[in-house]
C-alpha cells in the first residue's frame, strides 16, 4: 500500500533521489511553426524552460540540444532566456549534446555552466550563412514580365526576381559580419581560457565531439543519464518536462481561428514547404 502512495508523488517530491528537470531544445530554430510542423523558437521553448527551473529541489536543470541552427535572433533569444532563468533561480544548467549543436545550434549551448556531447555529435559552426534562389533567366524563358514599384532606392534589394547586384551582396555581407562578430564575442565570454588558440574555430567549421573537446568548444564527453548519476548519485532521477496539453489531450500551441480556413491552410502549406526545405537544408550540411 506504501509503494501506491509513493507512486502518486511527483518524482521530484520522493526521497528516493534527487530529481533534474530535462528539457529538450531539438530541431530547426526558426520563428513560426506550429502544431503539424513543430520548430524551435522563444514562443516554443520558453514555456519548457520557465517550468523546469521553476522545480525548487533540483539543483540543476539539463537541457538536451539537437539542432543545426537556424535564426540568429531565436538563438541568442533562448540563450538570453536560459542565462536569466539560471540567475534569477540559482541553478546551475548543464547542457548535452546529441546528433549536433551547430550554428544556432551551439548559440544555445554558451548558455550552459558547462556543455557535454557525444565523441561523434556535431559541433561548431560559428559563422552566419544566408542562401536563396534567382529567378531572372526563368521569367525570360515563360515569358513573365516582372513589375515592382517602391518608394526607397533599396526597398527591392535581394528580390530574386531580378538580377544580383554587387552593392547589394556587399551590404548583406556587412550585415554577416556583424551577426558574426556577436556570435563571436559570445562564444569568447562563456567559454573563456578553455578556448584553443586555432584559427578556425570561427571560420564556420565543425567538428565532432572529440575534436570540440580539444578546442574548448565543450567541456567533456559522456550522455545525459550517465553524467546526473556520476554528478547526484545513483538514485538521481531525470524529470523530462513536457509541454502543457489541452482537456482533450493535445499539445498547446498558437491560439487557431474558426471560419473560412480553406486560403490560410493553402497558405499555411506553401510556406511550410518552403521551411521544410530549408529546414532540410540545415540538416543536411552536417550528414544528417
Amino acid at each position: 500500500m506504501a509503494g501506491f502512495f509513493k507512486r502518486l508523488v511527483p518524482k521530484r517530491f520522493r526521497r528516493d533521489g534527487i530529481a533534474i528537470p530535462v528539457v529538450r531544445l531539438h530541431g530547426a530554430i526558426m520563428a513560426g511553426g506550429g502544431q503539424f510542423r513543430p520548430v524551435l523558437n522563444l514562443a516554443s521553448a520558453a514555456p519548457l524552460l520557465e517550468k523546469a527551473f521553476s522545480v525548487k529541489e533540483a539543483p540543476a536543470v539539463a537541457i538536451s540540444i539537437n539542432s543545426p541552427g537556424g535564426s540568429p535572433v531565436q538563438s541568442r533569444l533562448i540563450y538570453q532566456r536560459i542565462r536569466d532563468l539560471a540567475q534569477e533561480k540559482k541553478k546551475r544548467v548543464l547542457v548535452f549534446v546529441e546528433d549536433v549543436a551547430a550554428s544556432g545550434g551551439y548559440m544555445i549551448a554558451l548558455a550552459g555552466d558547462e556543455i557535454i556531447a557525444d565523441q561523434t555529435s556535431i559541433v561548431g559552426s560559428i559563422g552566419v550563412v544566408s542562401g536563396g534562389f534567382g529567378f531572372p533567366e526563368l521569367l525570360k524563358k515563360i515569358g513573365v514580365e516582372r513589375r515592382v514599384y517602391t518608394a526607397g532606392e533599396n526597398k527591392v534589394m535581394l528580390d530574386p526576381f531580378q538580377p544580383e547586384k554587387e552593392r547589394d551582396i556587399e551590404f548583406l555581407k556587412s550585415l554577416q559580419l556583424d551577426i558574426h562578430d556577436t556570435f563571436i564575442q559570445m562564444v569568447k565570454a562563456r567559454r573563456g581560457q578553455l578556448l584553443a588558440d586555432h584559427p578556425d574555430v570561427f571560420s564556420g567549421l565543425f567538428w565532432t565531439g572529440r575534436r570540440g573537446l580539444e578546442l574548448g568548444l565543450i567541456d567533456g564527453l559522456g550522455d545525459l543519464r550517465g553524467e546526473v548519476k556520476k554528478r547526484y548519485g545513483e538514485k538521481a532521477q531525470l524529470e523530462l518536462i513536457q509541454p502543457a496539453r489541452s482537456l482533450f489531450g493535445r499539445r498547446q500551441t498558437g491560439a487557431s481561428i474558426a471560419g473560412d480556413i480553406a486560403a490560410p491552410i493553402a497558405a499555411s502549406a506553401m510556406a511550410g514547404l518552403a521551411e521544410a526545405v530549408e529546414e532540410r537544408a540545415l540538416w543536411a550540411r552536417f550528414g544528417l
